[in-house]
């Protein structure tokens, strides 16, 4: 047909042209870069990373400091105080913060402490030995957590000292007791009783600690983390003596 153009000539259409050239683009982000940018062959090999090694590092977001209880408890065992005294310790610091409405200890002082332990014995009724106990770990709270350092609280109601004559069992009564109690439990006993070991340090004992021939016993980390030796009784040597297969085994 005259004036017909050529089916080879006709020009491809624009939208052909661009989605073939999105097929053959490489995939690699650095191919592009040089592609579009030919100076980039020219540049140093770290001009030449992939695109994720040349995008900045994404800063890690700041941990948020330790809470005041967490920061207790580590002071604590960096001080080496007995687990005891760190349960203690930690427990009346939050019930000093709960008793003032969750208020922060550092927004608080001898006023807010006062009151507390004045609480503890007027409502509370508490023994003179628990409000001591919960002043000390009030005070250790402010000076080695927070750096406060508070007067001896001379102003607090002191809860009355109790002065009652303690029960103590005759030679036959303990005799009949320890009777009573077999296995594990009434090895336990025997060493509380023979022994003064505290009940912690009986729990913990393990057989490389007892020394059969010297008739003695290694305490670690006693109370104020130190070593001591106490006697082994001969009752209890002869009772449970080493290499047969006796409670000793299982501490």
């Amino acid at each position: 047909m005259t004036g017909a153009t050529p089916q080879g000539n006709i020009p491809p259409h624009p939208a052909a042209v661009m989605a073939d050239a999105r097929i053959r683009q490489p995939k690699n982000p650095v191919h592009n870069a040089t592609a579009m940018y030919p100076s980039l062959l020219d540049a140093t090999p770290l001009a030449l990373l992939t695109a994720r090694e040349q995008l900045p590092a994404a800063t890690a977001p700041a941990s948020p400091p330790p809470r005041l209880l967490a920061q207790l408890r580590a002071r604590l065992r960096t001080l080496h105080y007995s687990i005891r005294t760190e349960q203690v310790y930690v427990d009346w610091a939050r019930r000093f913060i709960l008793h003032h409405g969750k208020r922060h200890p550092r927004d608080m002082g001898a006023a807010e402490v006062e009151a507390f332990l004045s609480h503890l014995a007027v409502q509370r009724n508490v023994s003179a030995a628990t409000q001591n106990q919960a002043r000390s770990a009030l005070l250790f709270l402010y000076r080695e957590i927070l750096g406060i350092e508070l007067p001896w609280l001379s102003e607090v109601i002191s809860a009355k000292q109790s002065r009652r004559l303690p029960v103590v069992l005759t030679e036959r009564e303990v005799r009949e007791l320890l009777l009573q109690l077999n296995g594990t439990t009434g090895l336990i006993a025997s060493l509380l009783y023979g022994t003064g070991m505290r009940l912690l340090e009986g729990l913990r004992l393990r057989i490389k600690d007892v020394e059969f021939t010297r008739r003695e016993i290694l305490i670690h980390a006693s109370k104020g983390n130190r070593d001591r030796v106490t006697v082994l009784p001969d009752a209890l040597a002869q009772k449970y003596p080493r290499g047969v297969l006796s409670p000793f085994d299982k501490l």
